[in-house]
């Protein structure tokens, strides 16, 4: 894997709307990190061999970037006739990120459509369901861009307290991608939020998208990730349905609180306590040589 960084100057930005939270004024752009995965011929997508469970869900929710990640984008961008310059220079470098989750994860959706082509029909409707939000109103769109990222944040969440359990016995070029991807959303977790207090603020209006966003998600990752598991000739495995259970049941646990909390009048993603390891892990990013180490490489030195 390697990456290739484009050359940014460092400024100091602040957020769009006046804020008394602590530190809000420091708050700077985005960092641009263009990671690229080069996956060999034998990849397999079910990337994850001691637990097929999660590697289709997680599989199941990158089919879905490739609709979701532009919907932000476009959500965002609308506003920028109605945000002024700080708040509109980080939602650029937030889009620049953006760009580049959706750009590698339709590579490697490629390779799970190719081993599914059941999914194919699933990522058909999930540009429906695109299209469906984009025809909402202006204020919809970003309220659901900006509880999208909530539940993104809240995947990250779940995801680091899983680090081991999961990601060290998965295939390294997959792995590095999603965690990746994960950690530049906790990096970015306030932006469509605070692009949404600035040009709306509507509690009721995020708590309403939130929840139509959190049912969304999870119908696509239960129907997608059955579409593989069918494919894998494992549904009629107990265990099989044990694990998925349980998986949705420990993911639900982190991100209904999440969300409820989010909704709270007052409440700003800053509040939040985030994780330590995937922030830390990225700093293992190397400008002077554009690369960035793959998961569990560190270890195996």
């Amino acid at each position: 894997m390697s990456v290739q960084e484009i050359p940014e100057v460092e400024v100091d930005l602040r957020h769009g709307a006046p804020s008394d939270r602590p530190g809000a004024a420091n708050e700077a752009v985005l960092p641009t990190r263009r990671v690229g995965f080069e996956y060999p011929a034998d990849t397999n997508p079910m990337w994850v061999p001691h637990q097929y469970e999660f590697a289709a869900a997680a599989n199941a929710i990158s089919l879905g970037m490739p609709f979701a990640e532009p919907l932000f984008i476009r959500a965002v961008r609308s506003t920028y006739d109605r945000i002024d310059d700080d708040l509109r220079a980080r939602s650029d470098s937030y889009v620049r990120q953006e760009t580049g989750h959706h750009t590698q994860h339709k590579r490697f959706n490629d390779i799970v459509s190719a081993r599914y082509p059941g999914t194919l029909r699933i990522q058909r409707m999930m540009k429906i369901n695109s299209d469906w939000v984009w025809r909402r109103s202006p204020k919809f769109r970003v309220a659901y861009a900006a509880s999208g990222e909530t539940i993104s944040y809240g995947v990250a969440r779940w995801t680091e307290a899983h680090l081991g359990k999961i990601f060290d016995q998965a295939d390294p070029v997959p792995a590095t991608l999603f965690l990746w991807h994960l950690a530049e959303e906790i990096e970015h977790k306030a932006n469509t939020y605070d692009v949404f207090e600035a040009t709306d603020g509507s509690r009721l209006r995020y708590a309403w998208s939130a929840i139509i966003g959190f049912l969304t998600i999870a119908f696509f990752t239960a129907v997608g990730a059955l579409v593989q598991l069918h494919g894998e000739k494992r549904l009629r495995n107990p265990l099989t349905w044990f694990r998925l259970v349980k998986l949705g049941v420990s993911l639900a646990f982190v991100m209904v609180p999440v969300l409820v909390v989010s909704a709270l009048p007052g409440h700003h993603p800053d509040d939040f306590t985030d994780p330590i390891y995937l922030p830390a892990w990225l700093t293992q990013y190397d400008p002077a040589t554009g690369t960035m180490p793959l998961w569990g490489s560190a270890d195996e030195d």
